[in-house]
């Protein structure tokens, strides 16, 4: 059985990767996790002077959170009644990152499914700061969901090696089942930045033939283009369903989200991206 964790912020984008999870699970035994996360600095004075006298704070601020919760399960369980899920509602009173830790501990979540949140700074316009926030400090794979996505099963997914990374299979069991679920074909990406083929390179090519071998896979080789532009292309191109990719703290993560510091790339994303950590 999976536990999926569902951060939600009651918007319109977070109930669509809710709804894209619900989906792209279909027929699996899963627990849906889901969470809403309240932070002091969005309550006046006057809303907690509001609440009832015999009521603490912190029970002031999460029961409404806690009732549109159960609303939303009540609704996926109408939505989805064929299928094996089970829903548990989560409300917590903390910064982000902090109670998205707790949750992971505590339910032994195995994935984070995501919406966008729409930032505006540039190098945080690919997730927005809550969902970039997960990725850069919590140390659990990460499925992502573009605004208004609609959900596809993803037939053709791509995995993308930056050309400072080497194949490795710590962490990579996302991926494996997400191509095992879905039957979805593999395109291997190796963005560099020349033609030259290291030892070491050849070694992961070699290695990765054999792990994917009961897997329909390609290779691929991007040269001498910024990351975020080889994976917007490519994705484009060969019409893929979903992005896969390792990241490990201030290397291929920084160049995916902010891209060439001269071009100052920013990078919207098409697909879903799942997000594992090396």
């Amino acid at each position: 059985m999976k536990n999926i964790l569902l951060p939600t912020d009651f918007s319109d984008n977070a109930l669509n990767a809710i709804h894209y999870a619900m989906k792209f699970f279909k027929n699996e035994l899963c627990t849906f996790h889901l969470l809403n996360v309240q932070k002091a600095s969005n309550y006046t004075t006057d809303d907690l002077m509001a609440a009832p006298a015999n009521t603490t704070i912190h029970q002031s601020v999460i029961s409404e959170a806690k009732k549109k919760l159960n609303i939303i399960i009540e609704k996926l369980k109408l939505a989805y009644p064929d299928q094996n899920y089970t829903y548990h509602a989560i409300t917590d009173y903390d910064v982000f990152t902090d109670a998205i830790r707790q949750a992971i501990k505590s339910k032994n979540i195995d994935l984070i499914v995501m919406g966008t949140n729409g930032a505006t700074g540039a190098s945080e316009v690919v997730f927005g700061s809550n969902t970039l926030n997960v990725i850069r400090k919590i140390d659990c794979p990460v499925l992502a969901i573009p605004q208004g996505y609609i959900f596809n099963s993803p037939k053709i997914v791509l995995f993308a090696i930056d050309y400072r990374d080497h194949f490795i299979i710590e962490g990579i069991d996302p991926l494996i089942d997400a191509i095992t679920k879905h039957k979805s074909s593999l395109r291997i990406l190796k963005i560099k930045e020349d033609d030259t083929v290291t030892v070491a390179e050849f070694d992961d090519k070699k290695h990765m033939k054999e792990f994917f071998k009961d897997i329909n896979h390609t290779f691929h080789t991007i040269i001498n283009v910024p990351t975020a532009i080889a994976i917007n292309s490519f994705v484009q191109i060969m019409n893929v369903d979903m992005t896969a990719m390792f990241i490990k703290r201030e290397t291929f993560m920084e160049r995916f989200f902010k891209g060439s510091e001269t071009s100052k790339i920013s990078y919207g994303t098409r697909v879903p991206i799942l997000i594992m950590h090396s």
